[in-house]
């Protein structure tokens, strides 16, 4: 009984580690673009900043919607992600915002001063499609 209880075990954890290599690759379709809608490189903004996200070529749909085609928004304030970090799901901290309730848009306080924001688009368990659907970064400054 106690090596059934085991090889349950064993088996759940191989196949969610299997869930997990799987989701890093999402593909996402030629063509796709993130934008911010309302601002650009080099704005000057003032607080609550209002930033809106624009995507052409794929949809949007909440966090743990497996459909193709498609993703949430994430935020990245003043921090990059790049080379094995876009394989894993991205991180739920200050700089990194999630909207997985499928937002398009957000009002946020910044700490006056310079900072970066870029959008990357994560499938539906928060990991970067392959290839990665990103903005351009741009630096904007707060008053």
């Amino acid at each position: 009984m106690k090596k059934l209880a085991i090889g349950f075990a064993a088996a759940a954890v191989f196949g969610l580690a299997s869930v997990a290599a799987q989701a890093g690759e999402t593909p996402a379709p030629d063509g796709v673009k993130l934008y911010f809608i309302n601002m650009k490189d080099g704005d000057t903004v003032k607080n609550p900043v209002n930033i809106k996200f624009g995507l052409a070529g794929m949809g949007v749909a909440p966090a743990g919607t497996e459909k193709e085609n498609t993703g949430h928004h994430h935020l990245i304030i003043d921090d990059s992600l790049e080379g094995e970090e876009l394989n894993e799901p991205i991180p739920a901290d200050d700089n990194h915002r999630h909207f997985g309730g499928g937002q398009t848009e957000t009002t946020i306080e910044l700490p006056a001063g310079t900072h970066t924001l870029q959008l990357v688009l994560g499938d539906w368990s928060h990991i970067p499609h392959n290839p990665p659907v990103m903005s351009e970064k741009i630096t904007v400054t707060v008053e």
